[in-house]
């Protein structure tokens, strides 16, 4: 009867653990979500909408990888989809008017997104700025550049030789996809294997308590927004690639849509805890549930509305993981004293 009760304490503090750990619940949810979207729709699972669905995917997910390296520290940035659209505009710019080599010109907008990101980093660490209230003022110098650079018409004529990094596939996978799981490796890296990573998740459980310990916050904020810019380019040039032009409407909701997928998929907003990986995942998800959207026949005016919907779900979520997570810690730890207990009568009793 011991061995039995033992053996079911530890069911259940497994239980407990798995069901705490908000990865493996928003994995399911993905699971149980593509089941039922596979039923209801026989196109769901034919290749060419899996790859319009994964193309899609490559860019939020993008997107949310560097979101969340930011919400790890407590903060964030609205300014990521202009930061794009910028990039975009500039790289098309400098290809079709500059005549400057497409590849170099790629690169040079990426060069363009670190430095806007840094920016970002730098105006919020020298001037002690909300994160929220100066990345949303920097969005809107972007979007106003681009604007003046534009005058709200696209670039057209993007030279074919970078359509293949936006448009083409490999083994059947789409290059932004790709592209994507190498910067979440290369972000997994940064987090779990560096003393730098280590330290942003320092920074995110407490500010104060790594000031104390001598770590250089604005150095390491500046690097997070620094690389968030990059990405943003990244996301913005590949866009470029895949239209065959550059519009000043490039970022949409990406900003939104990298919160939200960095909170369902287990990122805290106040720091601290989370991973690329369930950003990734929070990506998915949002995905699936806009090409069931379309798969379904909703109308498309009331697309705009689930996505907003889905946002407001996606924080309540991140509150409602919080509260089981520590109501099965009292659980386990009840079980816990209970066993403690129990193993001391059965002591008594022998004595």
């Amino acid at each position: 009867m011991r061995v039995n009760g033992e053996l079911k304490s530890k069911m259940k503090a497994g239980w407990a653990k798995l069901s705490g750990n908000s990865l493996t619940a928003i994995t399911l949810i993905l699971v149980g979500m593509l089941i039922i979207v596979s039923i209801g729709s026989e196109y769901f699972f034919t290749l060419f909408n899996l790859q319009s669905l994964v193309r899609d995917l490559a860019f939020i997910a993008m997107i949310a990888i560097g979101m969340s390296l930011l919400l790890l520290i407590g903060e964030l940035d609205l300014s990521v989809g202009n930061i794009a659209t910028l990039c975009g505009v500039m790289g098309g710019l400098m290809m079709v008017e500059g005549n400057v080599n497409p590849y170099l010109a790629f690169v040079l907008a990426l060069l363009l997104g670190i430095g806007l990101g840094a920016l970002n980093g730098l105006v919020i660490s020298k001037l002690k700025l909300n994160a929220m209230v100066a990345t949303i003022g920097m969005s809107g110098v972007y979007g106003g550049v681009v604007l003046a650079v534009t005058k709200g018409r696209a670039i057209p004529n993007i030279p074919e030789e970078i359509h293949f990094l936006g448009k083409g596939n490999i083994a059947y996978i789409p290059v932004p996809f790709i592209i994507t799981l190498i910067l979440l490796a290369c972000a997994l890296f940064f987090v779990k294997k560096t003393r730098t990573g280590r330290y942003v998740y320092a920074i995110g459980n407490s500010k104060e308590t790594s000031a104390l310990l001598g770590i250089n916050i604005d150095r390491i904020r500046i690097l997070l927004y620094s690389i968030v810019g990059f990405i943003s380019a990244m996301a913005g040039m590949l866009y470029v690639a895949r239209l065959g032009s550059a519009q000043s409407s490039i970022g949409g909701n990406w900003a939104m849509n990298a919160i939200a997928s960095s909170v369902i998929g287990g990122v805290s907003l106040t720091g601290g805890i989370g991973s690329p990986l369930g950003a990734l995942i929070g990506a998915a998800v949002i995905c699936v549930i806009q090409n069931a959207i379309v798969l379904f026949g909703v109308n498309m005016y009331v697309q705009s509305a689930v996505s907003g919907v889905v946002t407001v779900l996606a924080i309540s979520f991140s509150s409602i993981s919080e509260m089981m997570k520590q109501r099965n810690e009292r659980a386990a730890e009840f079980e816990k004293q209970k066993k403690m207990r129990n193993d001391k009568k059965e002591e008594e009793k022998e004595e």
